[in-house]
């Protein structure tokens, strides 16, 4: 690596790191002002491959959406009886 690129690099994570900081910022902003949400990273399963296209539109899908928060919903439910049953013996 020569001297050029240690220095463009050396620029490129300066620029980084404020923006970083800057959405990590606007994130725990929003959580506190508004609904309380997350963000998750879900991957193509392995073995999927070849629907990665498919994949790719259910990020989009409102139908998928739906899907997912009927899910969290169940789970929520599920964590909340589990939840009131330690608290009752």
């Amino acid at each position: 690596m020569n001297n050029l690129s240690k220095i463009k690099k050396w620029f490129e994570s300066r620029i980084r790191k404020p923006e970083l900081e800057y959405d990590e910022a606007k994130k725990e902003f929003e959580k506190a002002m508004g609904k309380p949400f997350i963000s998750i990273v879900v991957e193509l399963p392995t073995g999927f491959e070849d629907l990665h296209t498919e994949f790719l539109r259910l990020e989009k899908d409102e139908e998928f959406h739906d899907e997912v928060l009927d899910l969290i919903k169940k789970r929520l439910m599920l964590e909340e009886r589990f939840r009131r049953g330690k608290d009752n013996p």
